[in-house]
This record gives structure tokens, sequence and C-alpha cells, in this order.
């Protein structure tokens, strides 16, 4: 096989548009776990409702792209509060594999209940042509809707940092993902804390889910489940409960997802989704925490 640097650019600028998808998601995840220590394995499935959402609202509504993806934004972040409320809130004070087993639960409905509405077959999924063209640097070329999904999860994440370190309920986020009882003890109203947590996490898949729809062009009731197992890989392999570690560790993943594709045999890569998790298990062995994880104590 002929490698040549152009390649090799073009497969780089692959890897950072999947890796920034997997951010996004990972990050919802380790917003939730660091605060409930909750793996809501039901939030990959956020990604396929908001894409069958801005599909719906552009196909019947004949709504502007920015408005069908607001509308899409705001439904996906009200799903996510709802489904705090009514599956995971009343279980708070249960084990966590209550918990984790009813995250579950919860995927596998959605899913069955997008199956039995939207039918299982795919369907088209098309960004308007702004979107969809390529960009020529040189002699490489790449489509200009990776360049729009790093620039976008990269103001993300500027945002969400500045939501974090500069806001009086980002500072609440961090003092109960430190320590539950004592920020309920100053005050902090943690319903609060963990509702925000959820739609901020919420809006990061949708937003992913929109992005990961647009790069394949096309949708279907499955499409989130197993990027959303990928990007908690992502999230364990950063260190889960660390944003910048989801960040990082979404990054990774999709740049060596896409270089094991791009660099081994052909028949080699439909193992893929083995190598992520085969990504898994070497981190654990050698660093359980993840990259920028710490070791801390079970609360009560």
């Amino acid at each position: 096989m002929d490698i040549s640097a152009e390649y090799i650019i073009q497969q780089l600028i692959n890897g950072l548009g999947l890796g920034s998808v997997y951010a996004l998601i990972a990050i919802g995840y380790t917003l939730v776990y660091g605060i409930l220590r909750l793996i809501n394995f039901a939030h990959g499935d956020l990604l396929m409702i908001a894409s069958y959402t801005v599909a719906g609202v552009l196909a019947n509504w004949l709504l502007p792209f920015p408005l069908a993806v607001m509308l899409s934004i705001l439904f996906v972040a009200l799903i996510g509060i709802t489904i705090e409320r009514l599956a995971y809130r009343p279980l708070r004070s249960k084990p966590e594999e209550t918990t984790l087993v009813t995250s579950f639960a919860v995927s596998i409905l959605i899913q069955n209940l997008a199956v039995m509405i939207l039918t299982p077959q795919p369907k088209a999924f098309s960004l308007p042509s702004s979107f969809n063209s390529n960009v020529e640097v040189g002699p490489v070329t790449f489509p200009l809707m990776n360049v729009w999904i790093v620039g976008v999860t990269f103001i993300l994440l500027l945002a969400l940092t500045l939501l974090i370190k500069k806001t009086k309920i980002g500072i609440a986020m961090r003092a109960t993902a430190e320590n539950m009882n004592a920020s309920i003890l100053m005050g902090v109203n943690i319903n609060s804390v963990v509702r925000t947590a959820f739609i901020v996490g919420s809006t990061l898949a949708a937003i992913a889910g929109i992005m990961m729809a647009g790069r394949y062009g096309r949708i279907e009731p499955y499409m989130g489940f197993v990027p959303g197992l990928k990007a908690f890989v992502a999230a364990v392999i950063g260190g889960i409960g660390s944003i910048p570690g989801a960040a990082v560790g979404g990054l990774l993943l999709g740049l060596g997802e896409i270089l094991f594709v791009a660099f081994l045999p052909p028949e080699l890569s439909a193992y893929k989704d083995a190598f992520v998790f085969l990504a898994l298990i070497v981190m654990l062995l050698i660093k359980p925490t993840g990259l920028f994880g710490r070791v801390e104590d079970r609360r009560v």
C-alpha cells in the first residue's frame, strides 16, 4: 500500500472529525457520572432522537436548517431532563448497580419506541449544500463537514469550560461532583445541579448526533447505541468524571479508529469496533483511573 503524506493528513483530519463527535458524547457521560456516579447508557440514544427531529422538521415544517437544529436541541434537552426526573431521580439513593440496569432499560425502551414509530428502515439525511462541499489545501482534499465538526466542538468545549469555571451553577456542579453531602449542607440545590448536567449533556449529544448524521448521510433507530458505547470507552480512557479527559479520550479514540482502518490491511477493517474495546481493556490494565482520572472513595 502506497502511503503518501497527503493520505496521512486526510486520515488525521477524518480522525479529528470522528474524535470530536466522540468527545461531545463522552462529555455528556462524564458530566452526569461526576455528579451522580451514574453511567447513563441511554445517553447515546439522544443522538438518534436529535437527528430524526431535524430530519422531520426539515421535511414536514420546511423551516430553515438553523431553526430545525435549535428545535431539535430543545426537544432532546427536554427528553433528557424527563428521563432524569422519571427514571433516575427516584433511584438516586439506590445502589449504583440499580441505576446502571435502569439506564440500559431506558435505552432499550427508546430504541424500540423509535422502531415502532419511525420503522427500522434507514433514511437518508442531508445537510444544506454549504456543509457538503470539499476543501482543497494544496494536494490535500477533505470534506468541509470535518472542519465544521472540529470547529463546533472547539467552540462548545470553550463555552462549557466557561460555564463550569465562571458561573454560579458551574461552581455548584463542581462542588457537587466533589462532595454531594457537603454541597447539600452548604445550600446547593442538588436537583437544579443534576437538571443542568442533563440539559448540558443532552445538548452536546444532540449536536453530536446531527453532525454524525450529516457525516454519514443516513439515520436509523439504532444509530446512537454503538457510538454511545464508544464514547463511554473514550470517557473511561480519559478518566471518567474528568471533562478534559473525556475530550482527550474522544479525540484519541476517533484518531485511533480511523488510523486502524486506514493503515491496516482491508480485511481487518471490519474489526475496528474490536480495536475500540481492546483499547479499553489495555487502559484498564495499565491505568484503571484513565489518563486524567484520580482514585477516590465511594460516597455513601
